[in-house]
């Protein structure tokens, strides 16, 4: 994978959300060693009473999982710090998908941190997990897979069942996108929402999904699609949401060029 190109990515303008995802796993090492400390110290008496080695042998189980636990976060740790794949942290994403965010979520409800900013990190994290990954694929395995509300709100062409419908008329970044996907030889999908979308990636079986789309529908998308590796682009929402949305093309290139063989 292009380093500088990683490094340009990885350095886009805007707010990084990667320090408030340090700050909640920190957060929830502590959580874990207090939690850790009751489960162990509210049986200990009672498991005297049974056998006087027991609470040791319990203590040494519960300090198993909670050093495994905290092992694993420190490795999630530095690897998005360093942002490089270190020691088995490709297998990271997942716990990043079913377990940290969940986590980071209810935690955040806690902190009175907005849902949104919680869904922008977990996006950029997934994100610099899967820059990480050692593998390019091939222009047919690779999809495009954008949401409905980039086309142009008084436009009357349908083309969510096919995207070869669009006029090409530049009223909105449909025409580009086509352009892009015809001139890589890469699939592109317009997709009217979450189920559509599932439709679409099991349809087309890729090997990685560069996918747009607001923090919700991408951040469900993430998780739905996994293990299938999802690179996240942000649409802008200079109307609001789900109307005239934008992408930054320059980002769905840059991220194509990294990405493909």
């Amino acid at each position: 994978m292009d380093s500088n190109l990683s490094q340009d990515i990885k350095k886009k303008p805007g707010k990084s959300q990667k320090p408030m995802f340090i700050g909640l796993l920190a957060f929830s090492c502590l959580i874990l060693l207090a939690a850790a400390f009751l489960l162990w110290w509210v049986p200990y008496i009672g498991l005297t009473n049974i056998y006087h080695g027991l609470p040791l042998i319990y203590g040494g189980v519960l300090a198993g999982i909670v050093l495994v636990t905290i092992a694993v976060i420190v490795l999630l740790i530095s690897t998005v710090v360093m942002e490089k794949e270190i020691f088995l942290s490709h297998k990271l994403r997942g716990a990043v998908v079913h377990i940290v965010f969940p986590l980071m979520v209810f935690l955040g409800r806690l902190l009175g941190i907005p849902k949104e900013k919680i869904q922008q990190s977990f996006v950029e994290i997934n994100n610099r997990l899967v820059l990480s990954l050692p593998f390019k694929v091939n222009p047919e395995r690779l999809l495009l897979l954008m949401p409905h509300c980039l086309q142009d709100n008084e436009c009357k062409v349908r083309i969510t069942g096919n995207v070869r419908n669009c006029e090409r008329c530049g009223r909105c970044e449909i025409k580009e996108l086509v352009e892009l996907a015809d001139e890589n030889d890469v699939k592109l999908s317009i997709a009217t929402g979450g189920t559509i979308a599932r439709r679409i990636v099991v349809e087309n079986k890729p090997e990685l999904i560069i996918a747009t789309a607001c923090e919700r529908d991408l951040t469900s998308g993430i998780q739905d699609s996994y293990p299938i590796p999802v690179y996240g682009i942000l649409n802008k929402r200079p109307y609001g949401p789900c109307f005239n949305t934008q992408v930054d093309m320059s980002e769905v290139k840059k991220a194509m060029k990294l990405f493909l063989r």
